[in-house]
Parts: structure tokens; sequence; C-alpha cells
């Protein structure tokens, strides 16, 4: 069938994306899904860093791929042997696929599941090859197994979750993503415990997830860090009890003195380096930093082994928030449709797919929190 999608053909492609366009709206073919895969009609597509991290050139991918993992959409059709799913069901992505027996699959850890990492390194669908072609019959690379940019995916089943369809899709769509990474840090990865004290650093659609999850999980203090004064002012309205400017001096002392040493446990965002520095350096003796931020591969960090052992200090990472997709993404929209995980709030653009070069272009200026492409 022939979709329009965004196609990326270059990576690096000079700022403004508005004028530089590097994704291009064009007419794809693509074919209809194999054994266990599902075609879905996305109904909405979150922009996130992640994205952006492919345009810029910081996490190189293989072009020309459909760019997009936070989605949300409606299942059309499905292939041979997939079972639990019906047309009409509405569906989350999830942006690594889980092929259920490898290693880590079997230890409950399906976000490290190898077989799907491959995929998804390789542009690849779980099952193998692409679904995406051009105009000359050339294959299109698949970007984390759901390319979400478009106006119909064909994905694994085991790269989405059927949710309640009381649900928005504009709203669904962030659980894709931002929340299930955000929340599934503090809950899966950190396990705040209740009363504890919170730093996040890095306020972008997971950071702000994250916020919200943390005063759900009953955290004591929760404190905000970020160099954007907007967003720092928006997450107090949310229910932040102090936020922080990291550019101006002091910072490290600030958050001491806020929480007498510094903070139980301490999450990472912004995906700059010297934004984790910070943040480990404001993690209080015997406490926890959690990284989900994604740098260059080639950036590194300088850290003391002597204060890693001394102080009992735990550097740890989170990918999509160490998420069970099928256990978390339910519970979580539970959890915002009793009202304590107001993540709705965080919207703050809608776009149609022609606008997407603005919205990237919004996004690196930090002008956004989440924006949801509508279809």
């Amino acid at each position: 069938m022939k979709i329009r999608a965004a196609v990326l053909h270059a990576m690096g492609k000079e700022r403004p994306y508005h004028k530089s366009n590097p994704l291009q709206i064009e007419e794809v073919e693509l074919k209809k899904p194999g054994a266990g895969e599902v075609l879905v009609r996305i109904r909405a597509a979150g922009l996130c860093h992640s994205d952006l991290s492919v345009i810029d050139g910081n996490r190189p991918r293989q072009v020309p791929m459909v760019l997009g993992h936070e989605a949300a959409g409606e299942v059309v059709e499905l292939g041979a042997g997939v079972k639990g799913l019906s047309a009409g069901d509405h569906v989350v992505f999830s942006f690594v696929p889980m092929c259920g027996y490898c290693k880590h699959c079997m230890t409950a850890r399906p976000a490290l599941c190898e077989n799907g990492v491959a995929a998804n390194n390789e542009g690849k669908l779980l099952g193998g090859g692409s679904r995406l072609e051009d105009k000359n019959q050339q294959p299109i690379y698949h970007h984390m197994g759901v390319s979400g940019f478009a106006e119909y995916a064909v994905v694994s089943w085991q790269s989405i979750v059927a949710i309640d369809k009381a649900l928005p899709f504009e709203t669904a769509a962030v659980f894709g993503c931002a929340v299930m990474t955000g929340v599934g840090a503090v809950i899966n990865t950190a396990k705040i415990r209740l009363g504890e004290t919170v730093l996040i650093t890095g306020l972008g659609g997971v950071g702000f997830s994250a916020l919200l999850g943390a005063i759900a999980a009953g955290a004591g203090k929760v404190i905000v860090a970020d160099v954007n004064e907007d967003k720092l002012r928006k997450a107090v309205e949310l229910g932040a009890h102090a936020a922080i400017n990291t550019s101006r001096d002091n910072a490290v002392e600030q958050v001491r003195d806020l929480t007498g040493g510094g903070v139980d446990a301490g999450f990472e965002f912004a995906g700059v380096v010297s934004a984790l520095e910070f943040t480990y350096e404001a993690t209080g003796r015997g406490g926890r930093t959690v990284t989900a931020g994604l740098p260059h591969p080639g950036k590194m960090m300088q850290l003391s082994p002597t204060k890693l052992v001394a102080e009992e200090r735990i550097l740890q990472g989170s990918y999509i928030g160490s998420c069970v997709p099928s256990r978390d993404i339910p519970a979580y929209i539970s959890l915002f449709q009793s009202g304590r995980l107001p993540v709705d709030k965080l919207v703050t653009h809608r776009l149609p797919l022609e606008e997407i070069n603005t919205g990237f272009e919004r996004l690196a200026n930090g002008e956004a929190i989440r924006q949801i492409l509508t279809f």
C-alpha cells in the first residue's frame, strides 16, 4: 500500500531544520504484514530527543530511514500467527521488540532483549528485513522497530501493547517513550522509596515524566535542574519542590543544602556528560545515580572509584525505564486515569506531518516538552 512518511536521507543537516528539511514527506510503499506482524494505522506520534539525535548525527543510523519511535494507533490487519490482538484494537508501541526467549527476556529484563536490540541496530523488524520501500523498490530502514512518522506502520506484534480505547491517542503516544522511560527509571530502576529525596536533571518529556513519577511514588522532596527557566517554572507548577538552574554557580551546593548532603537518588535525562557529572556529584553518600540520557557514543565521563567505593555509591543506566511494556504501560495508564500521573499536561504542541521539521527545530531550541503529530 502507498503511504505518506517522513524519510531521513542524510544525517547532520544544518539548522534551522524548517529550512534544511532533513525529513522529507514522501509517498513510500508499505508491504503487507508477514507472520507475527501487525499493520497499524498511526494516529499520534511524539517528537523525542532520540529522534533528534539521529537527525543531527549524534546517534548514527542507517539511511534512508522512516523515523519515529513513540506512537499510538489502531490495529488494521494481523499477519499469520498473531494472537491476543484484533482489528480495531488501540495500541501503544514499544521501541524495543522483545523476543521472549533470549537470556534477558527469560530473566524479566526484556528491555535488554538481544534479538530486539540487534534488529533495531540493523534498522530491521524483529522477524528480519524491511517492509518499507521507496519508489524505486529500494528498502527503507525502520527506526526502533516502529517508524511512527508515517500514516501506517507494519511492526512485530512484540512491539505493541493493547490499551484502553477510552484513552485519547495523543495522550497514549507519550506512554511509549517519555512515560515508560521517565516513570520506569524512577519506579523500576531506582525503586524509589517513600520519603526519599530526588534530583531530576534535564527537563524534556522524559524528565518531566520522571518528575510526575517521583511524586506519584511518594518521594519526600523532588528537585529539578535545567538551564531553561521556562521549563523550571513549569516543573514547579507540576509539583517540584525546588528548581535549580545549572548554568549558575554552586548548583551542586544548592542541592546539598536542600537535602542535607545530597539526594538519595539522582536522575539524568539531558544526554550531556556534564549533566551526568553534576547529577552524580549532587547525589549523597549511599545514594544512586541513574542515567537514561544518550550523549554521543564517543563522549566519556570522569569518575572517582574511591568515592564510588568509600561512599557505597551506585551509578546505573536505565533503558526504556527497565520496563516490561505489557505490564507497565497499562499500569501507568491506570495511574493517569486515576489522576495521579497527569502526563497530558506535558503535550505543548500538536502538529500535522507536514510541519515535522518545524517541530524538530522547536525541540532543538528547547521550546517544547512533548510535541505530537496527529494523523
